[in-house]
């Protein structure tokens, strides 16, 4: 049965638009071409921090970011910012008796954002700054199924992303939903793995507290 969900957080709690939109102004680039560029090296299966190299070679991703905290232009993101059906999801999940937790990629600054927006939402707020390990890193699995007090086995990890999320979640045991939004839900969704590889599709977190019953009810 499952009886935990863990989050990913961009573009499965939090719509990264914006942020992106602020990527581009930084790098001087209109904003469509850089969301062009973006789709594009999504599409080729290429690390998304390649995006900022085809516009600027040699640009570091991590001291861009300082530079940006420095000028006042850091980076954050804030209620507005959260998909529409985060808060009600959480809540349906929390009322059908589910351990919930957050993990993903963020640096420790989006870790603080994250526990002042969700602090009394969810059990676990855990970043890869946190636990030292990056997705799609087991390392990064491993520590998660380290904090959530059950087996791997019944933990469902929701994220957008194939590569870093589905495949690797499912590698160290765990169930996972795949949803469909965002560059890479979308884009990858067409992926036959797509299809086979999660025990969950959906395209809003709206979906998550049936689809949950049914299997739990299922595995009773």
């Amino acid at each position: 049965m499952i009886r935990a969900v863990v989050f990913d957080v961009g573009e499965c709690l939090v719509d990264e638009t914006r942020e992106y939109g602020t990527w581009a102004d930084w790098l001087g680039v209109p904003r469509h071409t850089f969301a062009a560029m973006f789709g594009a090296v999504i599409a080729q299966g290429r690390d998304y921090r390649d995006v900022f190299q085809e516009f600027r070679p040699g640009f570091d991703l991590r001291a861009e970011r300082e530079k940006r905290a420095a000028a006042g232009q850091a980076e954050w993101f804030s209620e507005g910012d959260l998909y529409d059906d985060v808060r009600p999801a959480l809540a349906a999940l929390r009322e059908a008796g589910l351990w919930l937790g957050i993990a993903g990629n963020q640096t420790v600054r989006a870790g603080r954002i994250l526990r002042e927006l969700f602090n009394r939402d969810v059990d676990m707020i855990g970043t890869s700054d946190d636990w030292g390990a990056s997705k799609p890193d087991p390392e990064f699995f491993v520590r998660l199924v380290d904090v959530v007090p059950f087996p791997a086995g019944e933990i469902l990890y929701v994220g957008d992303r194939l590569d870093n999320d589905i495949r690797p979640a499912a590698a160290a045991g765990m169930k996972t939903a795949l949803i469909r939004r965002g560059p890479w839900g979308t884009i990858q969704a067409r992926d036959l793995e797509a299809q086979t590889l999660p025990a969950l599709r959906i395209d809003s977190l709206a979906e998550l507290p049936e689809q949950i019953s049914k299997v739990n009810a299922a595995e009773r």
